[in-house]
């Protein structure tokens, strides 16, 4: 039995550019590149329907499946960490000066699920799940993500209504509707469903507030809590079992 897995948007591969399957493989994470050439082998891998053979090159557009049984194998390998982000710390590929969350933790072989930009702090996913990514930061998924914001000026009761409903973007784009909570004078605790580029910075830019701080407190299932500013914990089980199950894994 197969499962599938598509090649996602999210590392800019064109529908019309061609990655050998075993690269492909080991960039989901399902395993090195080594790994996936006795994977293709074992006649564990098909590509639109037919067993993968050696040197294969997929785009965007091809269907890639992996046999269950071998998922089941490489999913204990799979590594899930919840991480408080100070200030400061970029998601980014870090330009001169900067620090990024893989030299900040220390933790080797993980990546970050999704941005949090560098003035914001809180939680952030890391992992070294390739499969995770489109599922969890795609636009069609609209997955919960919790912040707590605080802003320069006295809130009104109109500009926490308007949020509710979607605010029109200085590119012209509308926001989805958000879960809106008053938590005194100049802060607010605000659910999206989206993901856009500093979308909430933006959101209340348009309605004449300046971010003074931004903190994500939730990503889905899994909670910022108690951690500290700059440290890490690896996900529970049952915490593991919730997000991957509600991303379909």
């Amino acid at each position: 039995m197969f499962g599938l897995y598509k090649l996602g948007k999210q590392r800019n591969i064109s529908a019309y550019i061609y990655m050998r399957i075993n690269k492909y493989l080991a960039e989901k994470g399902y395993s090195t590149r080594r790994g996936a050439d006795a994977l293709i082998q074992a006649g564990q891998v098909n590509i639109n329907g037919r067993l993968a053979v050696l040197g294969d090159q997929v785009t965007e557009a091809d269907k890639v499946e992996v046999a269950t049984s071998a998922l089941s194998s490489l999913s204990s390998k799979f590594v899930y960490y919840a991480y408080n982000k100070p200030v400061g710390v970029v998601t980014h590929s870090p330009q001169k000066g900067e620090t990024d969350i893989v030299q900040a933790t220390k933790l080797a072989g993980v990546f970050p699920l999704g941005r949090l930009d560098k003035e914001s702090h809180g939680l952030i996913l890391l992992t070294n799940d390739g499969r995770v990514t489109e599922r969890l930061l795609s636009p069609s998924s609209e997955h919960e993500k919790e912040y707590v914001v605080k802003v320069d000026k006295p809130l009104r009761q109109n500009t926490l209504t308007r949020l509710t409903k979607g605010i029109k973007l200085e590119d012209g784009y509308i926001t989805k509707p958000a879960e809106v909570e008053g938590l005194g004078a100049h802060a607010l605790k605000i659910i999206i469903t989206e993901g856009k580029r500093h979308q909430i910075r933006r959101m209340l830019a348009a309605l004449g507030y300046v971010v003074t701080d931004l903190k994500r407190a939730r990503i889905m299932n899994i909670e910022l809590g108690e951690l500290k500013v700059s440290e890490w914990r690896e996900l529970s089980v049952g915490e593991k079992k919730e997000l991957l199950g509600e991303l379909g894994l």
